[in-house]
């Protein structure tokens, strides 16, 4: 009798991450290529636990521990600037914020502007230097949003995608909170508008092909959450079906709202190559009912 395959757990490597020593070379160039200033005060154990940090984040879930080649090519592509100068205003570095308050302040309110009008621009911008410099604290260590670059993008981008999902969050909760009527006890006209256009859908003909295309529509659905790790299915189960927002996610989970929004781009982007790699199973799978607590319970039962 063949003996049955044993499952292997997913590589879950811990936030002190400790580099092989084969990758010393790799590490001191990653090092020179900081290039941090004096000023800075930050030590070069400060900047390889950043690094630890963000080799963490790359290969975790991965079904067996990194080679050292994959680790040495992946340290290759950080914007090693970038992450230690991140890593110096996480510390407390005040030439490193001042640095950065004149370097980005600009940029930011510029960007805030973009995403969210001249109204609002400023109080997005100084919610999030809140969060960068840290003002809470946590087991005595101040806490910053810095800790969660990891120095796979530039600063500014990953500081302008920071604004942009703050923004749409903000969005999401003040629909939950607008009233269906105005002060004056009249629908409010985008209400209305809403409620026309529905009516109007139900007084159209239906499709004689709607079922069938909702069939497909469901059973490519189905196929690809199936190929989705569990703790996807929930974080797509809580955005979408509970319409939680990141924070609210990621306080349920344990995790930050940048990580967050990360995993969740990434279960979007591995559900369109899944898709397009197995169109056969995106139209053939069985739909079973009931997948977003399906998630959450399969999720609760691995922890």
């Amino acid at each position: 009798m063949t003996p049955r395959p044993v499952a292997t757990a997913p590589f879950a490597p811990t936030a002190d991450f400790r580099f092989p020593v084969s990758l010393a070379g790799a590490l001191e160039r990653c090092w020179q290529k900081a290039a941090a200033p004096a000023e800075w005060n930050l030590t070069r154990e400060q900047f390889e636990a950043a690094l630890g940090r963000s080799v963490a984040r790359r290969f975790s879930g991965a079904m067996a521990p990194p080679e050292p080649k994959a680790i040495e090519n992946y340290l290759e592509t950080l914007h090693h600037g970038d992450l230690a100068f991140a890593c110096a205003c996480s510390a407390g570095s005040e030439a490193a914020w001042e640095t950065f308050v004149a370097r980005f302040r600009q940029e930011l309110y510029r960007a805030a502007r973009a995403i969210a009008g001249d109204s609002s621009a400023s109080e997005l911008a100084d919610s999030l230097y809140a969060d960068l410099y840290g003002l809470r604290e946590s087991e005595g260590r101040r806490k910053s949003l810095f800790d969660y670059f990891h120095g796979c993008s530039k600063l500014g981008t990953w500081l302008r995608a920071i604004l942009a999902q703050r923004h749409v969050d903000a969005i999401r909760r003040a629909r939950k909170l607008e009233p269906l009527e105005d002060e004056t006890g009249r629908e409010h006209p985008e209400v209305a508008a809403s409620a026309s256009a529905a009516s109007h859908a139900a007084a159209d003909p239906p499709d004689p092909d709607r079922a069938k295309y909702l069939a497909l529509l469901q059973a490519a659905l189905a196929a690809v959450l199936d190929s989705l790790e569990p703790r996807d299915r929930l974080r797509l189960a809580y955005y979408y079906a509970d319409d939680l927002t990141l924070a609210e996610i990621g306080r349920l989970l344990g995790e930050h709202e940048a990580t967050v929004s990360r995993k969740l781009d990434r279960a979007r982007r591995v559900s369109g190559r899944y898709r397009l790699q197995h169109p056969a199973r995106c139209r053939h799978h069985p739909v079973p009912r009931g997948r977003a607590e399906e998630a959450r319970r399969e999720a609760a039962r691995q922890g």
